[in-house]
């Protein structure tokens, strides 16, 4: 009963994840409250160990269907895999308590700005080109893979807002562009607790079967409904966010 509740989870995570980030919020709760009295980091790396394949198979799949800018994406990719890497270090030295009350307020910005910006991410137009667009997916792929490791709640939808906000991707192209860049940054995080003994393997095959069936299911549905049917989506997931790291950060 515990391993078909957390891979029915497993499933709507993917679903979720594969169109605009934002599974843990649903697979990670699952987690805890299935197993409460494990320790968190083995359930974090259980929960990288199936999302990680979810979102590398929906990188794929849009790779086929979507553009994807490869001479700016995979360097972004690479500082992402570092960027994890670091923040997951970081969290061993420093609290990121201040983050947990920062997150909410940070994310209701994002929600803001794009409710406002109705033609945002709408259209795809790129507003930089060869070294410059290089560099800023870099530098994007270097900070949201140090606060994925460090933190991590909602690093897709930063991905997706970021590369429609800065890069004038629409949110179709930056939700594939997210999924390649997450898929680095959750690979780094799964090395480290894999590393440290923090992964569940016998549960990790069913969970990450499961993730798949789920990233299918809402990659198909992204690319058959484009850009708006994402940017909804999109809303909907940071709507949530808000509400969960809220309440974490303040009521919990």
């Amino acid at each position: 009963m515990e391993l078909l509740l957390v891979s029915l989870a497993s499933v709507l995570a993917g679903f979720v994840d594969a169109i605009v980030g934002g599974g843990g919020l649903i697979l990670v709760p699952a987690l805890f409250a299935v197993f409460p009295t494990t320790h968190p980091a083995t359930l974090f790396g259980t929960n990288k160990s199936a999302s990680i394949w979810g979102t590398a198979i929906a990188a794929r799949q849009f790779s086929r269907r979507v553009e994807m800018h490869w001479p700016s994406l995979l360097p972004a990719a690479a500082t992402g895999f570092c960027g994890g890497f670091a923040g997951a270090w970081a969290v061993t030295a420093i609290s990121p308590d201040i983050l947990r009350k920062l997150l909410p307020i940070v994310l209701l910005a994002v929600l803001l700005y794009t409710l406002a910006r109705k033609d945002l991410g709408r259209d795809h137009a790129p507003r930089l080109f060869g070294q410059a667009r290089t560099l800023t997916a870099c530098g994007i792929g270097l900070v949201l893979g140090f606060y994925d490791g460090f933190f991590g709640p909602g690093t897709g939808s930063f991905f997706v807002f970021l590369f429609v906000r800065v890069l004038g991707y629409d949110f179709l192209h930056a939700s594939a562009a997210a999924k390649l860049l997450n898929t680095a940054t959750n690979l780094a995080a799964l090395i480290l607790f894999a590393f440290k003994g923090h992964v569940w393997w016998q549960y990790a095959l069913t969970l990450a079967i499961a993730n798949v069936i789920g990233s299918l299911l809402g990659t198909h549905l992204a690319l058959k409904h484009g850009a708006s049917f994402v940017r909804g989506v999109f809303i909907f997931v940071v709507s949530a966010l808000i509400l969960k790291t809220g309440y974490d950060a303040f009521l919990h």
